[in-house]
């Protein structure tokens, strides 16, 4: 197989498509090899257009379609001093994106088991700004707080308030919002405390970040 051939398809046929323009983001995705992050005996499926099984003790995680990780990272607009926030490393994929265009990313993972494996593959690859930590981060990781930028990779029903309380002014928040199939991609910059603009950006429908806050359930 010709991986550079087949990244370039991934790039102009999965992903320029749906409006990932930027060509920060393009070229990083040409430079940070995402079959490297793919678990061995799902490599040749780096680049379709799925969510691939990270398969570690059967937790159902998975890796985010190639589309969707691309358009997070443009969103997100992040700049060389910003200090980010990751919730669920899983494969350690999207970590290296960000940890690519931002000075720091602190990221997040409730399985240990995934979290080594992306420590070994994120250290092998040289990175040296990212700090990785074991827990369960559903409604908030305060330990570094503030952040310039949070991205959650798995979906909340409701969105946690925790979030906005720890992102700097003008910082952008990313997650998935909402109960499948009605579940959104939906952007979140803080003006200053207390104001913010929210935009949805594309419906979607991806895994449950686990002990994610649940809407309030009425039984008549």
């Amino acid at each position: 197989m010709d991986l550079e051939h087949v990244r370039f398809n991934m790039i102009e046929q999965q992903i320029r498509p749906w409006d990932v323009l930027d060509e920060t983001v393009l070229g990083l995705l040409r430079r940070v090899k995402r079959e490297e992050y793919v678990p061995e005996a799902y490599r040749n499926m780096a680049f379709m257009d799925i969510e691939i099984p990270l398969d570690h003790g059967g937790h159902g995680e998975t890796m985010l379609s190639p589309k969707v990780e691309a358009r997070l990272v443009q969103e997100l607009k992040l700049k060389p001093g910003d200090k980010v926030l990751e919730v669920g490393t899983g494969s350690g994929y999207m970590t290296a994106l960000l940890a690519s265009l931002a000075k720091h990313v602190h990221s997040v993972e409730i399985v240990p088991e995934l979290k080594a494996a992306a420590e070994q593959k994120l250290a092998a690859h040289g990175f040296t700004n990212i700090t990785l930590e074991v827990g369960d981060a559903a409604r908030g990781w305060a330990a570094h707080a503030p952040y310039d930028a949070i991205v959650l990779t798995g979906s909340e029903p409701l969105l946690a308030d925790a979030f906005m309380a720890q992102l700097k002014p003008g910082g952008r928040l990313i997650a998935f919002v909402g109960t499948a199939p009605a579940m959104a991609a939906r952007r979140i910059q803080l003006i200053e405390p207390g104001v913010q603009v929210a935009q949805d950006l594309f419906e979607t429908n991806v895994r449950m970040l686990k002990n994610a806050p649940q809407a309030e359930q009425f039984v008549f």
